[in-house]
């Protein structure tokens, strides 16, 4: 199968444990089944590799953003499905990385993976909330650190109440609009 569409970055932003990255490795998956050019780009791989070193002040999460984003907008740019699972706490840290790739003519796409916190805390996939119970984390997003819920993202997907087949419908029907699949 040869490939097939254009290029897009297609930003999920939530709390920890809201669903990010399974939704959007199963993205990927579909998308790859379907000759699509995909790159997953996750926070925690692009913090350890391309952000290594920085910490978790607002200063440096507005840096790992612009980072993550520059390469997704690069991949974009260049034919490639750039999914990014990142928290991205910040309205203005989103809005930049938005206006990079609109500068670019890049399609930029944000998802909200809109889970409220309890549930978070009781999926806490990778221990951050049990840690930030116990006092051995401070900063927790959306916890003790804040969480800038967008304001129109262009996809709002509430894992709460919509299973990840749902979640999948949603998304290529939005990518579907966008003639991107």
């Amino acid at each position: 199968m040869g490939v097939t569409g254009l290029g897009a970055t297609v930003w999920f932003t939530g709390l920890p444990s809201s669903g990010k990255t399974t939704i959007a490795n199963a993205l990927a998956r579909r998308l790859r089944a379907g000759g699509h050019r995909v790159e997953v780009l996750d926070g925690d791989d692009m913090r350890a590799f391309l952000s290594a070193g920085l910490g978790f002040t607002p200063e440096d999460r507005d840096t790992h953003v612009q980072r993550v984003g520059f390469v997704a907008e690069l991949l974009a740019s260049n034919g490639v499905k750039a999914l990014v699972p990142v928290i991205a706490p910040y309205q203005a840290s989103r809005e930049a990385v938005r206006k990079r790739h609109e500068q670019s003519c890049s399609e930029y796409l944000e998802v909200h993976v809109s889970t409220c916190v309890e549930v978070c805390a009781q999926r806490d996939v990778k221990g951050l909330y049990a840690r930030q119970r116990s006092g051995a984390l401070v900063g927790l997003t959306g916890v003790d650190d804040p969480y800038e819920i967008p304001i129109e993202p262009d996809l709002r997907i509430d894992t709460q109440v919509k299973s990840l087949p749902e979640s999948m419908e949603l998304l290529h029907a939005m990518l579907r609009g966008r003639g991107l699949v």
